[in-house]
């Protein structure tokens, strides 16, 4: 089978999410690095796309410049990855779809609920795929997780509880390291901090393991460390369309926790739990019996685990592999192979990993919740960043969740006096 053609913008030397597509993209000899513009500094872009193998004349300074140098070329590229600060994404996508590739970009997909929309409509009018990659949701044992939700393992699910906080952003003294900095510099990061860094993930994968959509919610957004102009800190509450209850937790400033994304789901019949540190296991108890460890790779899991696991059981896989999953997706849709489970964008309100819709603009619902209208009939939901900040002001609490807010007209967060109260317009 032919190796289809990729194309890298962003995750340049010294990036922390570019190895994992690079090696994601070429573990499974699905893709071939051809064209990319790794960094904001043309002459360093280039210079290490050459390095990477690619040849000169498709070793870029900028994605504009490498828009140019690719769009009329015959052997065009399949598939265009967006690895840039979150602000950047919604240009540099819609002008790739409009011009005709299938792009995969870095979550949050846009930190706008218009430009979200807009990236929607783009894609479905030229006929591109728009993925975002939520990679940990291509782990072999979520999707084990998900199959048993789908296969009616748990009964009704009940209750949600899932979180990713860690420590690593503690030190206030480390505010102007680059790789910390711009995730809380609104120009950058766009509406939101920790929760379109890591919050979303477990969101996602709330909604991906259920596969149901969050329907009402209440949350508390707060900077711990005073000079962060965007969050750090966020606890959410929601309700999801079939009657699911949720709890969300994401920090990035719980000192002692690494990596600490994990979820929690309890049906009627069952539970589960499954934590990034440990992705090759499945902690699965049904009502009455014992807790059971499942492994990746052993006997009797679902045909979408069996799938993504590449090495004999008791191997870890790693990062690297769960993104290289999100890659072989993909290539199945570029391909056109049809196979039951694929997470494509024509599935009706699959939140999976290849989705285009944004969350919708949520609205006042009383008693502090809020509540956003349901997926449309042909696409998907995305999950995505929060709503932005005002400056910090006693005793008051702020919420949000989705792609909230509107270019130009500031946060979509009014302040009241007296805390336990939201209200989003």
């Amino acid at each position: 089978m032919a190796r289809l053609s990729w194309g890298l913008i962003g995750g340049g030397e010294g990036s922390q999410i570019g190895p994992a597509h690079r090696l994601g993209a070429l573990a499974d000899g699905h893709f071939s690095l051809e064209a990319a513009a790794p960094d904001h500094r043309p002459e360093i872009g280039r210079a290490y796309a050459q390095r990477l193998g690619v040849a000169t004349d498709r070793a870029y300074g900028d994605w504009r410049e490498m828009l140019a140098g690719e769009r009329d070329r015959p052997d065009r590229l399949d598939l265009v990855t967006v690895a840039t600060p979150n602000s950047t994404h919604f240009e540099i996508t819609k002008n790739f779809i409009e011009a005709g590739f299938n792009v995969l970009c870095e979550k949050p997909m846009t930190v706008t609920v218009e430009e979200g929309e807009e990236i929607v409509r783009i894609a479905e009018k030229a006929g591109r795929i728009c993925a975002v990659n939520y990679c940990y949701s291509a782990y072999p044992m979520v999707r084990q997780a998900r199959a048993m939700v789908q296969n009616g393992d748990l009964g009704h699910v009940r209750l949600v509880v899932t979180s990713f906080s860690h420590g690593h952003h503690a030190d206030a003294a480390d505010a102007d390291n680059p790789r910390v900095r711009w995730r809380y510099d609104p120009a950058m990061a766009g509406v939101s901090g920790q929760f379109a860094d890591c919050g979303i993930h477990a969101l996602h994968m709330a909604s991906f393991i259920c596969n149901d959509e969050v329907e009402s919610l209440s949350a508390d957004f707060v900077s711990t460390i005073a000079s962060r102009a965007l969050e750090d800190d966020a606890m959410v509450n929601f309700r999801m369309r079939k009657g699911t209850v949720g709890r969300l937790w994401t920090s990035s400033v719980a000192i002692g926790r690494q990596h600490g994304f994990d979820i929690q789901v309890f049906g009627e019949t069952g539970g589960f739990r499954w934590a990034s540190e440990q992705p090759n296991q499945l902690i699965y108890t049904p009502l009455g019996g014992r807790t059971q460890i499942m492994e990746k790779g052993e006997s009797g899991l679902y045909d979408e685990a069996k799938r993504l696991s590449r090495v004999a059981i008791a191997h870890p896989e790693g990062f690297p592999l769960a993104v290289a999953n999100i890659y072989c997706d993909i290539a199945d849709v570029i391909r056109g192979e049809a196979r039951t489970g694929l997470p494509a964008r024509q599935m009706a309100c699959d939140p999976s990993p290849l989705c285009t819709r944004p969350s919708p603009l949520r609205k006042r619902q009383g008693n502090g919740w809020t509540r956003g209208h349901q997926c449309s009939a042909d696409t998907a939901g995305q999950s995505s960043a929060a709503m932005q900040p005002e400056p910090a002001r006693s005793g008051a609490q702020r919420c949000g969740m989705g792609t909230a807010g509107s270019r130009g007209r500031g946060p979509a967060v009014r302040w009241l006096p007296r805390p336990g109260r939201w209200l989003s317009r």
